[in-house]
């Protein structure tokens, strides 16, 4: 499950995932995403919260988080990966290779900061 809260004076989607992610998850987050992005154009930044990567509870889930990836990447201006560590410090590195929006790793204490580099982004 992932939860999550969108900004719409900021342009801002903050992302916490609680457990394992399912493919559900990724067509929640589309129907909340997808008319912001339809009236504004995309997103200034996305915040991905979480103590470590949860995984995916099956194949389907993979897939469908990929799509949605695929599907949005080129709307999202900057994406704050904010973690105590593991995969998720290194986030930026394996991202690089799939999403046009710039992306950086913040520690967990650091949260206010990545939230100030998102707002920073451009429009």
């Amino acid at each position: 499950m992932i939860q999550h809260e969108l900004d719409e004076s900021s342009g801002i989607l903050v992302i916490q995932p609680d457990g394992r992610l399912e493919s559900g998850d990724f067509e929640k987050l589309a129907a909340v995403v997808d008319p912001y992005i339809e009236k504004h154009g995309g997103l200034r930044g996305l915040m991905v919260e979480a103590a470590s990567f949860p995984g995916w509870s099956d194949f389907g889930a993979l897939v469908s988080h990929l799509k949605f990836v695929r599907g949005h990447h080129q709307k999202v201006a900057r994406v704050a990966a904010v973690s105590d560590g593991g995969v998720m410090k290194i986030a930026p590195q394996i991202a690089g290779h799939f999403v046009q929006a710039e992306v950086r790793y913040f520690d967990s204490s650091k949260r206010a900061a990545a939230l100030e580099w998102l707002k920073d982004a451009p429009e």
